[in-house]
């Protein structure tokens, strides 16, 4: 459990800032500059607040009324950076044991386990310069855990990653939350990252709290994140695996949800992340298409602006919210409005790694 309630005031720049949360896999969401590095750094004692405090599993870290400071080294709190930090002289396996020498009064770790969970076992007598940047974030995350922190901070740990080096490290970061139950507290302004690590999502916006919910919710269309884009994200149970085809099926009320890949047992949740780009709308059930899903909906809003594109939100079959944007051109030729029911179509190659990812469980 992590309780935060803090405030800084910093040039033009005010930060107010009040959660708290159990769920174990926390984001902090917003643009930059909205404050979430900040509170991140409050939260590691590498910054000082100007009033309020922070309570981890029910210990003061700070408590400015009660003058109450406790130093970073003293908090059990491991950081990653956007950058991994690593030392340069020094070969993977002496920046491994760096972190093994803060570990005595924290948690218990099988340095062995989280090795091999990160997949860095090849790389020990390497220096960083040799490393690709998924490997050194890799390592930086595991000299961070191998020193027993009872709370793990990640700074926008991908950010500085190309795409395919951001595809590389995303599983192990799964990993870490889902196999060794790590609470970690991750900040980001992406999208896909947060709707596939998260549990629950706090929203920040110019210095303060502005939503705070589950990831379904928080990103959902027309919720406190529909500024980063038109996104959905849509929760399905695995149906089952066709091997012929390398095509996963996930079970909603709406319909079918095809994916490409083997994506877990029958039964699992999965999130899937949907951009509003990649939805396609018919008024009747298609035949003969390539699509292979079709979620049945209803709509509930449209939205037209200046310019050729409209808006349109739909209230899935069952459960579940999914926007689309389609031409304007297309919603008077197909005679769109709302309360009408329509077809929505998802194309499977649209649904890759990047937009499809196990749904943590609240704890």
């Amino acid at each position: 459990m992590i309780e935060v309630d803090l405030r800084l005031d910093r040039g033009a720049f005010r930060l107010s800032c009040a959660f708290r949360s159990d769920s174990g896999a926390l984001a902090l969401f917003g643009r930059s500059g909205s404050g979430k590095s900040t509170v991140l750094g409050l939260i590691a004692g590498l910054l000082r607040p100007d009033a309020g405090r922070v309570v981890l599993d029910g210990e003061t870290l700070v408590d400015v009324e009660r003058g109450i400071f406790v130093p970073p080294h003293r908090r059990r709190v491991g950081v990653v950076f956007q950058d991994a930090l690593l030392f340069p002289h020094l070969s993977v396996r002496t920046n491994l044991d760096y972190g093994r020498r803060f570990a005595r009064a924290g948690r218990p770790v099988d340095a062995d386990a989280v090795i091999a969970m990160l997949g860095i076992g090849h790389l020990m007598d390497r220096r960083p310069a040799g490393l690709s940047g998924g490997e050194r974030q890799r390592v930086a995350i595991g000299r961070a855990l191998l020193a027993g922190p009872r709370l793990l901070l990640l700074d926008e740990p991908l950010s500085a990653l190309d795409f395919e080096r951001r595809r590389e490290i995303m599983p192990y970061v799964e990993r870490l939350r889902d196999a060794l139950d790590w609470p970690l507290v991750y900040v980001s302004h992406a999208v896909d990252e947060v709707a596939r690590i998260a549990r629950e999502v706090v929203v920040l916006e110019d210095g303060a709290v502005v939503a705070r919910g589950a990831p379904g919710d928080v990103l959902a269309p027309g919720g406190a994140a529909a500024g980063f884009g038109a996104v959905s994200v849509i929760e399905a149970r695995v149906a089952g695996y066709d091997a012929d085809y390398g095509l996963s099926a996930l079970s909603h009320p709406a319909g079918s949800i095809s994916v490409p890949g083997n994506v877990g047992p029958p039964g699992s949740v999965y999130r899937v992340l949907v951009r509003a780009t990649d939805v396609a709308l018919a008024v009747q059930r298609p035949r003969d298409v390539s699509f292979r899903t079709v979620l049945t909906g209803t709509i509930r809003a449209i939205t037209t602006e200046d310019g050729p594109t409209a808006r349109v939100e739909l209230a899935l079959r069952g459960e579940g919210r999914l926007v689309a944007l389609v031409t304007r051109k297309a919603i008077d030729e197909l005679g769109l409005d709302t309360g009408d029911e329509v077809f929505a179509m998802l194309k499977a190659t649209a649904l890759d790694e990047r937009a499809t990812a196990y749904a943590p469980r609240v704890r």
